[in-house]
């Protein structure tokens, strides 16, 4: 029995149902990887927070150690006084100061990882 055009079969087709679906939305870690204007733009924001920490420990670390030669200039028979300065009067500041720029440097990194991973 001969076929007509209108009882040919027609074979309908979708789209794959297991392809990932590209979105219009780059991730800011993709923005990264694929070192775009976005992502210098990130990780300079980045580095940027790092180096203000760190400007600012030297700067308090200038005005903690700075004056000390002139103190001791203007005590020169304080011998003792600088043995103690020196030895333990520094230790104190000098450890809270690492403490407050490593708690900062890891405060600065987990704010970037959020903003990257989308959390």
């Amino acid at each position: 029995m001969p076929q007509s055009p209108a009882d040919r079969r027609v074979v309908v087709t979708g789209p794959p149902r297991r392809t990932r679906r590209v979105s219009g939305y780059y991730r800011p870690r993709t923005e990264i990887d694929e070192q775009t204007t976005l992502g210098h733009t990130y990780v300079r924001s980045l580095m940027r927070s790092q180096l203000r920490a760190a400007l600012t420990v030297f700067a308090v670390l200038g005005l903690l150690i700075g004056p000390l030669p002139l103190l001791f200039a203007a005590m020169p028979n304080a011998r003792g006084l600088e043995w103690l300065v020196l030895g333990f009067g520094l230790y104190a500041p000098l450890v809270l100061l690492a403490r407050w720029y490593v708690r900062r440097a890891e405060r600065n990194e987990r704010d970037f990882v959020r903003l990257v991973e989308d959390r």
